[in-house]
């Protein structure tokens, strides 16, 4: 079931992408080539996936038709995808992780130059505003779906002053509490904004939408922790993106804190506490609650 929801929620992901970016042979045909090469150069489309997900776990609730995906929502979804490849565009770039693979292919900047990978992620990133100025959802859901995103991938508590406490924390001493605020803003931000905004566009409720939250904080942080240590017992062929940089930068990590084991530990913890957020939806929740089991026990 869990793998039928994983490859649908990507076919259907990809299908709006495609529809919604300019084509390659849209001019100025280099920035869209190279939007598309990073876009299309794999992943596995978890933060759409999740929030497609939370979409159709509210209108259950609300509608009780537990098999239908709200209309539209991919959209939603492929901006968050938007979002998500332009910081990864960026955070490949020579002056940040300078890192020359990522889903197994040759980065943004190697492929394009890096004023072109620059400027591929500036693009992603309006186009995402554009698209979810169009959601076809209630005005006031559309502005708060906004919001949301605006401040996940911003600099306060958001993924912009996550990627630089992670760059100013670089070879320098660290403990649990740096790691964790590093690692809420920096990856787990984009994931709760996921959920959240997912259970808005479904019309959720307050109480709905706080659940969602909980659960996003907890399965957001449990990503990242778990993203570390594979990064430190995988192979770049495995994760397809270069393996060991986190060690050989000194970055902020938890297992360079507590280890791998115990980091594993608080993975499945988080996890847990994550899944028991959503126990009130009852069987509806099972698919997210797969979902937050799968992150902490893929391998790449």
């Amino acid at each position: 079931m869990l793998k039928e929801t994983l490859a649908s929620g990507c076919a259907r992901i990809d299908s709006a992408l495609d529809r919604l970016l300019p084509p390659e042979t849209q001019i100025p045909t280099s920035i869209h080539k190279a939007m598309r090469h990073s876009v299309f150069a794999g992943g596995k489309r978890l933060r759409p996936i999740l929030c497609m997900e939370a979409a159709r776990m509210i209108s259950a609730q609300r509608n009780g038709n537990q098999e239908e995906l709200p209309a539209r929502v991919e959209e939603l979804g492929s901006a968050l995808e938007m979002l998500h490849t332009y910081s990864l565009i960026h955070d490949d770039l020579p002056a940040l992780d300078n890192d020359d693979l990522r889903r197994g292919k040759p980065t943004c900047h190697v492929v394009f130059g890096e004023a072109i990978a620059i400027l591929a992620g500036d693009a992603l990133q309006t186009y995402a505003y554009e698209v979810l100025s169009k959601l076809p959802c209630a005005s006031d859901a559309r502005v708060r779906i906004i919001e949301e995103v605006a401040r996940a991938t911003g600099t306060v508590d958001g993924m912009i002053g996550g990627q630089v406490l992670d760059l100013e924390a670089e070879n320098k001493r660290t403990n649990e509490l740096n790691v964790e605020q590093i690692h809420r803003a920096k990856t787990g931000a984009l994931i709760t904004a996921s959920l959240v905004t997912g259970g808005l566009f479904a019309g959720g409720g307050h109480a709905e939408v706080q659940r969602l939250r909980d659960f996003g904080r907890a399965i957001g942080l449990a990503f990242q922790i778990v993203d570390d240590v594979l990064d430190v017992t995988q192979s770049s062929a495995q994760l397809g993106k270069t393996a060991g940089k986190d060690t050989a930068t000194e970055k902020a990590t938890f297992p360079a804190v507590l280890g791998v084991d115990e980091s594993l530990s608080r993975a499945d913890a988080l996890v847990a506490a994550g899944c028991a957020a959503l126990d009130s939806f009852g069987r509806r929740a099972d698919t997210l609650k797969d979902l937050a089991h799968f992150l902490v026990e893929r391998k790449s």
